[in-house]
């Protein structure tokens, strides 16, 4: 790819395609059912509209963010992907560097290859983002292995009690684990940049690839035909596991999945220190509700916790959007994983200074000098009869 091929976010997404296996591009790429949500998370955006304000001294705009005790570059951090070692060598721990170096948060995924402690080590400020195991004992030691290995924020999906029905995976031929077949072999053979890249570099370096991060010890093999990926066991999680976790917890916890205000005064209840309204990024419940609609509300009902938001950034105008409605950051997921699939932690780095970028260009032109200033004010909302009426 020539030298400034990628002058915005959207623009990794065709290259990356081209270089993935058609599966594993289904899987990052695709929503759920009909992929409504998916790209209704988009399209919220665009029915949102800013006011500026002119004539004011923009020479001087500060990005920065305080999260958790730790001050950040820019109010843009990268969401937690699963299995990133499959889209990029190393894959999480190019995302934790990249994140590391232009200091923005970075959250790993539990569902990930390479173990957790190797990442923090990488990156001690990075966010470790837990899928609860079954048993209450199970969910003890995981917490505890992230706490051992100096984690201080521990994330916990919350939407996704039972497997969601993502027909675009099962039409692609993707499943985790993979199932060795002939239609996965031609896959790999076809795209040889990223078999020799990726696949064979990361088999080279840690041999069979295993979950490593779901459970206190490793989990599934990535390729095998008979283990299966245990995703049962998580259709009884309660709030009650949630607050058992708080106990045990003295890191920061956030809790992540939440769209209504009931959910996130519950949170805000059990001592949570933080929220991210997400709808998985159109990944689990098809035509649920875009997040930066239910962002109003669950500002309103967060009390003291530190409201974030995902699904559906793309531009540094849609973390502005957020952060008027009261989100404190945003996170983005697809598009670093595409960009770290060409170019790996390099790529990244490039794909954050865009978007970090946008918002710094976006807040001159707003005429806003500080992120605080940032407020509803600035917001108009068109409904389909082509109405606009102030967001509050």
């Amino acid at each position: 790819m020539k030298k400034n091929a990628f002058l915005c976010l959207d623009d990794y997404q065709r290259p990356a395609k081209r270089k993935l296996p058609g599966p594993l591009y289904a899987y990052v790429s695709g929503g759920v059912e009909d992929n409504i949500s998916l790209h209704d998370n988009r399209a919220a955006f665009a029915r949102i509209y800013l006011r500026t304000e002119v004539l004011k001294d923009v020479s001087v705009v500060n990005t920065d963010i305080e999260l958790f005790g730790h001050r950040y570059r820019a109010p843009a951090g990268i969401a937690p992907m699963g299995i990133a070692a499959m889209t990029a060598f190393q894959g999480d721990i190019a995302l934790a560097q990249a994140a590391r170096d232009e200091n923005v948060p970075f959250i790993m995924s539990g569902s990930s290859l390479i173990p957790l402690e190797e990442v923090v080590s990488v990156n001690p400020q990075m966010w470790f983002q837990a899928y609860l195991p079954g048993e209450q004992e199970a969910i003890r030691a995981l917490v505890q292995r992230v706490s051992d290995a100096g984690v201080k924020t521990l994330v916990i999906t919350v939407d996704t009690p039972v497997k969601a029905n993502r027909e675009n995976n099962l039409r692609a031929g993707f499943s985790t684990p993979f199932r060795p077949s002939l239609r996965l072999a031609l896959s790999g053979i076809s795209h040889p940049r990223w078999l020799c890249g990726t696949l064979l570099r990361n088999l080279a370096v840690r041999g069979q690839l295993h979950f490593e991060n779901n459970y206190a010890t490793r989990g599934a093999p990535l390729f095998s035909r008979h283990v299966v990926r245990d995703f049962s066991g998580r259709s009884h999680i309660s709030w009650q596991h949630l607050e058992q976790i708080r106990a045990q917890w003295q890191g920061a916890l956030v809790i992540k999945g939440i769209l209504s205000s009931q959910d996130a005064a519950r949170a805000e209840a059990l001592g949570a220190d933080g929220i991210i309204v997400s709808n998985h990024g159109g990944r689990q419940l098809d035509t649920s509700l875009p997040p930066i609609y239910a962002l109003p509300a669950v500002v309103a009902a967060a009390g003291n916790m530190t409201v974030m938001l995902d699904s559906g950034i793309r531009r540094g105008t849609d973390i502005i959007k957020a952060l008027a409605l009261g989100a404190k950051c945003c996170f983005i997921g697809r598009p670093f994983n595409y960009a770290n699939a060409l170019g790996g932690a390099r790529e990244v780095r490039h794909a954050i200074r865009l978007i970090s970028n946008e918002i710094r260009r976006d807040m001159g032109m707003m005429g806003t000098l500080q992120l605080s200033e940032i407020q509803s004010q600035h917001l108009l909302l068109r409904d389909d009869a082509q109405r606009f009426t102030v967001i509050n």
